[in-house]
C-alpha cells in the first residue's frame, strides 16, 4: 500500500474545497478519490472517526483504483464556507449528521449532492438548505467501511449519476470523472431516483428478510424476487419513471451469486436499517398512486416486526 500525493492539475475546474459529510464506505471512498484527485477535503463525522482520519488518512483497498492511503481534513463540524458538499451517511443517521453543517455556511454557490439511498430525502434537504442547492444523485457501488478511515471497495465500478440542468452540474460531474468516478447527468430527476430505488429495494428486502445471497435469492426465493421486481417498476412508472422487470431481472442474475445488499449487511452487524427510506418509500408511493403491492408491504411489515436476517 502506498501513499499517493494530490494532483494538482484537475482539469475539471481547478482545486476546490469540498466537505464530506459522512466518510464511511461510500464517503470514505469519494473522499480518498477527491483528495488524491488535488482537491482540499473535509471529512465531517463523530470526535473517534475524526481524529483517525486527521492522524491516519483514509486507507483505501480497491481492485478499481489500486490500495492507497490519501491524507484528508477531518472535523466534527462544517466551521468554514466550502465549494461543495457530499451527504454520504445512511438515511437513518441524516438528521443528526445535519446539525455538523449549519446552513450559515453554505452559500448561494455551494453545491450540495445527498448520495443517499430512496427518494424523499431531497424535500427534507431543499427545505432546509434551499431548491437550488442541492442536486439530485445517486451512486452504484459496493464499498464498507472496515474501521474509521479504513474502506474496502469490492465493486469493480463506481458510477453516478447526476439529474438536473446541465449547466449546473456539469462542472461537478466533470469534477467527480476527473478523480475517477463515471460520472452522467439527465433531465429527469424522477427517473434517476427511480431507477436505483426499484432496483435496490427488491434485493434489500430480499436478502435481509431471508440472510440470503443475491444468488440464492434468485434461485431459493426466485417467485418473490420476479413479484417485488414487478411491484416496484409498477410504482416506478406510476411516479412517472420507465421501468422494465425483464431488464431488472436480467441485471440481478448477472450479479455475482456471493453479493450482499448492505441492508443485510447492518442487519447482520445489529445497525439500524434503512427499511424506511427503501421499502417504506416504496408502499407509500404506491399508496399515493393506488398500486398493489402486497408483496413488498409483507416484507416490510416482516423486516418492521423483526429485523434480524433469516429469521424465518
Amino acid at each position: 500500500m502506498s501513499t499517493t500525493p494530490p494532483r494538482n492539475d484537475s482539469p475539471a475546474g481547478g482545486r476546490l474545497t469540498i466537505a464530506v459529510l459522512g466518510p464511511g464506505g461510500v464517503g470514505g471512498l469519494l473522499a480518498a478519490l477527491l483528495a488524491r484527485a488535488g482537491h482540499r477535503v473535509v471529512c465531517l463525522a463523530g470526535q473517534d472517526t475524526a481524529h483517525a482520519l486527521r492522524q491516519d488518512g483514509i486507507r483505501v483497498r480497491s481492485g478499481q483504483f489500486g490500495d492507497f492511503v490519501q491524507p484528508v481534513e477531518a472535523d466534527t463540524a462544517l466551521r468554514e464556507p466550502v465549494d461543495l458538499l457530499l451527504i454520504t451517511v445512511k438515511h437513518t443517521a441524516l438528521d443528526a449528521a445535519l446539525e455538523r453543517v449549519p446552513a450559515r455556511l453554505l452559500g448561494d454557490d455551494a453545491l450540495i449532492l445527498p448520495l443517499l439511498n430512496g427518494v424523499e430525502h431531497l424535500a427534507a434537504l431543499r427545505d432546509r438548505y434551499g431548491a437550488d442547492s442541492v442536486a439530485a444523485g445517486v451512486i452504484r457501488v459496493e464499498s464498507t467501511r472496515t474501521a474509521p478511515g479504513a474502506i474496502e471497495h469490492g465493486s469493480p465500478f463506481t458510477e453516478i449519476d447526476l439529474a438536473g440542468r446541465s449547466e449546473r452540474l456539469a462542472p461537478l460531474a466533470a469534477l467527480l470523472t476527473d478523480a475517477g468516478v463515471r460520472t452522467r447527468v439527465f433531465d429527469d430527476e424522477t427517473a434517476a431516483l427511480w431507477a436505483k430505488l426499484a432496483f435496490l429495494a427488491p434485493f434489500a428486502l430480499l436478502t435481509t428478510r431471508y440472510g440470503l445471497t443475491i444468488g440464492a435469492v434468485r434461485t431459493e426465493r426466485r417467485a418473490e424476487l420476479t413479484a417485488l421486481v414487478e411491484e416496484t417498476a409498477a410504482v416506478s412508472r406510476a411516479c412517472g419513471a420507465p421501468a422494465d422487470p425483464a431488464k431488472a431481472l436480467a441485471l440481478y442474475d448477472a450479479f455475482p451469486a456471493g453479493s450482499k445488499s448492505s441492508m443485510q449487511r447492518d442487519a447482520e452487524a445489529g445497525r439500524p436499517l434503512e427499511l424506511d427510506a427503501i421499502g417504506g418509500a416504496v408502499v407509500r408511493a404506491a399508496e399515493r398512486h393506488g398500486v398493489p403491492v402486497p408483496v413488498t408491504s409483507l416484507l416490510v411489515a416482516e423486516l418492521t416486526a423483526a429485523p434480524a436476517a433469516g429469521d424465518d
